[in-house]
Parts: C-alpha cells; sequence; structure tokens
C-alpha cells in the first residue's frame, strides 16, 4: 500500500520537466519527465518490445541504461541475469525517465513501425481461441515480417482498463501478404485485451499494432525441422509452415501440436491440406484430456510424450518450440537429453 500511495504521489505531485535521452550515441530525444522509459519511447517513435504491455512480468523490454537510470528496483531483479546487471540491462517499463538518460538498444528497433489497421473478419478457432484477421491501412507499402515474429497489438480504453492497452502476439499469416495480418489469440481470465478480443472488438473497427519484433524464426539450415506448439503456439508456426510451402524446402517436417481435447485443434483443414502438397510434412496432434470413451484415433498425452516417441537419439533436426514456459521448458529438457544441440532448439515462450 506504501509502494502504491508513493507512486501515486509521483505521478501527480512530482515535475521533472524536460529531460534528455541519448540513444546510442547517435539520437538525441527530448523528452517530458516523469513517465516510464518504455511509454516515454514510445511517444517517440521508439518502440520496445513489451509482450505484458508494460507491466513489469515479461522481461521482453531490456535495454541498456549507461546513465541516469537509477539504482536497480527489486520489481527487475528476478528478470535480470548476474551479467545483465553488469552490464547495465534493466526493464524499461520500470525505469522512470528522472534524469537525462544515456541508453543502447538493438538497432534492429529502429525499424519497428507503427500501423493503422482495420478489423476485417473475427472467427472462433476453438471456444477459447480467436483469429483476428488485421487489414493494414497505412503506411501504404504495408508490413514487411519474418515468419515467427510477432507485433503488439492495442486496444482502447474501456472497463477493465483505465487507458489503451497493448499485448504482443504472434503472426500466423503469410509473409507474402504485406497488406494484411492474422493473429490468433487465447481468452485469459480477466485479461484486459483478450477480454477485449473476445467480448468486445467488432469488424470494421480501426486499430493499431506496432512491430515485427522477435528472433523467433527459421533459421538457414540444411536439417529436417521439427516444430513443437500447444495452444496459440500455433500461430507463428503456421506462418513458417507459409514459408516452407512457397520456399519448397526439400527436407523433412514435423509438426508436433499439443491439445487438451478435440475440440481444442484448430487449422486442421489448412495442416491436412499441407500433408497432401508438402512431398515431407507429417502433422501429429496428440491430446492430453480426452476421454478413453470418447472418439480419437490419434495420438493422446502431451507433446512431450511425442518427443520421446518419435524422435531418435542425436537426430539431425533444428527444432522450433512454442507454447507456455512450462511446455517449452520440458520440451528442451527432453531434447538435451536426445542429444539435440541447444544451438539448434530454438522457442518462443507464451506468458
Amino acid at each position: 500500500m506504501l509502494a502504491l500511495f508513493l507512486e501515486i504521489a509521483d505521478s501527480y505531485l512530482a515535475d521533472y520537466g524536460e529531460k534528455q535521452i541519448l540513444v546510442n550515441e547517435q539520437k538525441q530525444l527530448v523528452v517530458e519527465g516523469g513517465r516510464p522509459l518504455l511509454s516515454t519511447l514510445m511517444g517517440q517513435g521508439i518502440f520496445i518490445p513489451s509482450a505484458c504491455g508494460g507491466k513489469g512480468t515479461c522481461s521482453y523490454c531490456k535495454v541498456r541504461v549507461l546513465e541516469g537510470g537509477g539504482p536497480v528496483l527489486p520489481t527487475e531483479t528476478p528478470y535480470l541475469s548476474p551479467d545483465e546487471l553488469k552490464g547495465h540491462v534493466r526493464l524499461s517499463c520500470q525505469v522512470k525517465v528522472k534524469d537525462n538518460l544515456k541508453i543502447e538498444i538493438p538497432e534492429e528497433l529502429f525499424l519497428v513501425k507503427e500501423y493503422r489497421v482495420k478489423v476485417e473478419n473475427i472467427r472462433d478457432l476453438t471456444p477459447e481461441i480467436k483469429s483476428i484477421r488485421l487489414t493494414v491501412l497505412s503506411p501504404e507499402e504495408g508490413i514487411t515480417f519474418k515468419a515467427g515474429q510477432y507485433v503488439q497489438f492495442e486496444v482502447p480504453k474501456y472497463k477493465l482498463t483505465s487507458g489503451p492497452e497493448y499485448r504482443a502476439y504472434s503472426i500466423s499469416s503469410d509473409t507474402a501478404e504485406h497488406h494484411s495480418l492474422e493473429l490468433v489469440v487465447t481468452k485469459v481470465p480477466q485479461g484486459a485485451v483478450t477480454t477485449y478480443v473476445h467480448d468486445f472488438l467488432k469488424e470494421g473497427e480501426d486499430l493499431r499494432v506496432t512491430g515485427p519484433y522477435g528472433k523467433f524464426y527459421l533459421r538457414d539450415s540444411d536439417r529436417n525441422i521439427l516444430f513443437i506448439a500447444t495452444g496459440s503456439g500455433m500461430a507463428p508456426i503456421k506462418s513458417m509452415l507459409h514459408q516452407v510451402d512457397h520456399q519448397q524446402l526439400r527436407k523433412n517436417v514435423q509438426f508436433f501440436f499439443g491439445a487438451k481435447t478435440l475440440k481444442d485443434l484448430y487449422y486442421q483443414e489448412e495442416l491436412e491440406a499441407w500433408e497432401k502438397t508438402l512431398p515431407d510434412f507429417n502433422y501429429v496432434p496428440t491430446l492430453s484430456r480426452q476421454l478413453e470413451q470418447e472418439p480419437w484415433q490419434g495420438e493422446r498425452g502431451r507433446v512431450t510424450n511425442l518427443i520421446e516417441k518419435y524422435i531418435p537419439e542425436g537426430a539431425g533436426i533444428d527444432v522450433y518450440i512454442c507454447g507456455s514456459p512450462a511446455m517449452v521448458d520440458s520440451c528442451v529438457e527432453i531434447l538435451k537429453k536426445k542429444k539435440i544441440p541447444e544451438d539448434r532448439i530454438f522457442f518462443d515462450k507464451f506468458e
């Protein structure tokens, strides 16, 4: 309560005036002090990734604060390694602009743009997952992204928020579609953005996204590919499969997808079509909570069981995993025991 009181008092009573932020020794910003560094940079057209919308829970918004950031806060330390602490890495959502700052950010973030979009179509994929197709209205050239990357999707103020809120969602659509985006959104109980998407978002609505972000994309390699996903983690995998299709990659591609029950499977028509058109593509879904007496001829159990069952020790594969942190960690551990080198395992954890 005391921390909350001090935060409110600081927001309303403190007047920090204009401050300067030097970015990468080359870009000088003059900003109004007092706000978090994350939102301050956003106001200047520099978009730092933040899957949690600046709540301090995802650790995506790391930057190096070389001068003026003040002491590292207890809200940051769980997300910073000893090497990061030594290297002056901070969570930009937790650093208040109270003094002049000197910071460093990855150069690729200067390429991130803001896009105005219109909601073209909303459809139910499962009882808890919706597909949102967006038309990119501006800039005119549309958006260019790598299969596997994500955007930050913003919704307006409504009854669950005090202002606009944004969250990160992977792109499931084809990279060839520069003027449209498809996102996959799982409803989270009391989640401000997912509740808006599932209960309030309307077709025809104008919104904005920023991006693209992320280093989860296909590497150039001669090795075979194993995709693993659960839930909305299928989104970036679907985009990668579009890439495999377009490039007609001559390699064996397997996709292990874990769901709870039959009704939680989606994009089945697209995946079955790829099994017919891609010469070496094999889609293997598994259900963890389908009752024995209920109809299902496929695999049962968790997606990790498929690794144990189908992947031989020392397999010559690159692995791409997307889903909950617990699922990703479990898969990585099993793959390492199977002697799959860590530098061939790529993942994106969905909080």
